[in-house]
């Protein structure tokens, strides 16, 4: 076996160190809201699902079939922000405005909708437009300091 201990050299004298430096912390800057992923993603599955669980998938298909589509946008968009960060976060406005009709939609879409759906799309679309808010408050506030730097 090889003793690669031996072979070991110091970066510091490597021609290309300061753009490898560079590359490095561009590439760590387009994760500045990494937590917001997750929960973005999980958020959607839940709302897509949500009629199935909260049971109001067979009485009421036209708040069922809003759901669905939603809560599969939002998920999409939960992915989109893990693949694509900096491409994906200009779409954070839009995710706080789908929370907000999350929130109105038991009272457009159907007509009188019972209290499970009204507190399923009220308190999932309250957790979707903050995280929205958080994620573009975030990309707000890192486009100030690299327009400043």
């Amino acid at each position: 076996m090889a003793d690669v201990s031996r072979h070991r050299s110091d970066i510091t004298r490597h021609p290309d160190v300061t753009e490898m430096r560079e590359r490095y912390a561009r590439m760590l800057g387009a994760r500045d809201v990494v937590f917001v992923d997750g929960p973005v993603l999980l958020t959607g599955l839940y709302f897509a699902i949500s009629p199935w669980v909260i049971h109001f998938s067979g009485t009421r298909p036209d708040l069922t079939v809003n759901n669905l589509i939603l809560g599969i946008c939002v998920a999409l968009l939960g992915v989109g922000l893990t693949t694509a960060p900096r491409r994906m976060y200009s779409l954070c406005w839009a995710m706080s405005a789908i929370g907000v009709w999350m929130i109105i939609s038991p009272w457009v879409v159907t007509r009188f909708p019972d209290a499970g759906m009204i507190w399923n799309n009220v308190v999932v679309g309250a957790i979707t437009c903050v995280l929205g808010l958080v994620a573009a408050g975030v990309l707000m506030r890192t486009g100030r300091e690299t327009r400043e730097a």
